[in-house]
C-alpha cells in the first residue's frame, strides 16, 4: 500500500510540474527585459550562464526575465537590449 501512494504522489508531482510549471517560452505580447532580474530570477542564458534562474547577482545587465510588451522602459534600470 506504502508504494503504491509514494508511485502515485511522484506521478502526480510529475504531471503538475509539466502542466504547471513555469515556462521560458514567451507570449506574443511579451518582450525581454534586461537589467531587473533579482538574483536567480532570470529567464534564460546569458553569455555568463547556462539557464534560467543561474544568474547570481541583482540587477545583471546581460540577464532579462520576459515582461508585457510596454513594461519594460516603464522600469528603472530596464532596457530592451543587454547593457554593456
Amino acid at each position: 500500500m506504502k508504494t503504491t501512494v509514494l508511485v502515485a504522489s511522484a506521478l502526480a508531482t510529475v504531471l503538475s510540474m509539466s502542466v504547471g510549471g513555469s515556462s521560458t517560452a514567451p507570449a506574443a505580447d511579451n518582450e525581454k527585459c534586461y537589467g531587473i532580474a533579482k538574483a536567480g530570477k532570470n529567464d534564460c542564458q546569458t553569455a555568463t550562464h547556462s539557464c534560467a534562474g543561474t544568474s547570481t547577482t541583482d540587477a545583471d545587465a546581460s540577464s532579462w526575465i520576459y515582461l508585457p510588451a510596454g513594461t519594460c522602459e516603464k522600469l528603472a534600470g530596464g532596457s530592451l537590449q543587454p547593457k554593456a
